[in-house]
């Protein structure tokens, strides 16, 4: 099933995209250092956020089928570029942190089985090869 988003340039590196099956928008523009104002999310942010989003969600989806609850949980994703030999995404460190009051209902193969099923991300499985995706998974005390 295929899912469409618009996309409309509103000129001075500003755009703004509509998800088809809910209307709802965002914005993005250019990053400081690459000619825009960083008003917003640029477009390598937002592919920061998606492996963010989409690695908590799996285990979200793991943790709602064994009746685990999660929620609270938070993700911080460091986006670094490099220059050369073009500009690009060169690492992805993340860490997803499962609050003490979540994390102690949790057993040891409660962990491994969101750690394996986030593992297969489908936006870290879309990452090219030369992305640098390292997981640290904190599980509070």
């Amino acid at each position: 099933m295929a899912v469409e988003i618009d996309v409309v340039y509103e000129g001075d590196l500003h755009c703004t995209a509509t998800h088809g099956p809910s209307k709802n928008t965002l914005t993005t523009d250019a990053p400081k250092d690459n000619q825009g104002r960083g008003e917003s999310f640029s477009p390598t942010d937002l592919v920061a956020t998606a492996l963010g989003t989409c690695l908590v969600t799996i285990m979200g989806i793991v943790a709602k089928r064994n009746n685990l609850d999660i929620a609270g949980t938070t993700v911080r994703v460091e986006k670094h570029m490099i220059q050369e030999p073009v500009r690009r995404i060169d690492r992805l460190p993340v860490t997803i942190t499962v609050p003490k009051a979540k994390s102690a209902k949790l057993s040891d193969d409660d962990r491994k089985k969101m750690e394996r099923a986030a593992a297969l991300c489908p936006v870290k499985a879309s990452l090219h090869p030369d992305v640098k995706v390292e997981v640290r998974y904190v599980y509070e005390a």
